[in-house]
């Protein structure tokens, strides 16, 4: 099946819409094929501002109708326990809300971007998408993460080459209850170094320390900004360290 099918058979969808590289690949899908479509954002304090920022840019650019809802997620019953069904948790109430929003609108269809390199073991809200009924249309269509990034290039959307970027939940360790606090830090952390011109890291947390983890590429990058980079995040952290374990 290919995209164009799958929009001929439901030809008014709501889509969960993240501003990432396969969200953006669905909705230029259904800017294309489509009769009617509205993207919907999620604001909550597990994303960081840049990441709404990109999805309200790419809507622009596609001249879709971007609905952006605020959730308080740390609100959310278990979340802020940081239990491991965390991501079932928060995946629950983001697609819930937006569930709720896109059948006040008159949508019966809403659809997500996992694709077919995600599996079930890889994403533990993938049984919150089954349960309530979402659909993954790059998945249906056996659309892989390097295809669609292949496509995304082609029809020009500037997400093609975008890292992927898991929720700043994901930087605290499982067990370590999650504050707005400790999620401000992080985001505050990542954007000065992301200032600097590095990509594709992360800055983890535990119990007030930083863990900078990133590619192998960018190691002298950061030996060039060791000591500013160390005197910034001390302004969250009590200590900074690398993963020595880098990624190639």
């Amino acid at each position: 099946m290919t995209l164009e099918v799958f929009f001929h058979a439901h030809p008014e969808t709501a889509i969960a819409f993240s501003g990432g590289v396969d969200s953006a690949y669905l909705l230029y899908a259904a800017a294309r094929y489509a009769r009617r479509h509205r993207a919907y954002y999620v604001q909550s304090s597990f994303q960081p501002g840049f990441e709404r920022e990109d999805a309200r840019r790419l809507a622009d650019a596609l001249s879709a109708e971007l609905t952006v809802l605020e959730l308080d997620v740390l609100a959310v019953g278990g979340v802020a326990g940081n239990p491991a069904n965390r991501c079932y948790l928060c995946k629950t109430a983001i697609m819930s809300a937006i569930w709720a929003r896109a059948r006040a609108d008159g949508f019966s269809v809403l659809l997500d971007g996992t694709n077919a390199s995600d599996d079930d073991g890889d994403r533990p809200g993938m049984r919150a998408l089954r349960e309530l009924g979402v659909l993954s249309p790059l998945r249906l269509c056996g659309l892989r993460k390097d295809e669609i990034r292949r496509r995304s290039r082609e029809a020009g959307l500037f997400t093609w080459d975008k890292p992927a970027y898991a929720c700043l939940a994901t930087r605290i360790p499982t067990g370590e209850p999650i504050t707005a606090e400790k999620l401000h830090a992080v985001e505050q952390a990542e954007a000065f170094l992301a200032s600097l011109g590095f990509t594709d890291f992360r800055v983890r947390t535990q119990a007030g320390h930083a863990r900078i983890q990133l590619r192998q590429a960018q190691l002298p990058l950061l030996l060039e900004h060791r000591a500013e980079v160390a005197a910034t995040l001390r302004r969250w952290y009590r200590t900074v360290s690398l993963d020595l374990e880098v990624r190639g």
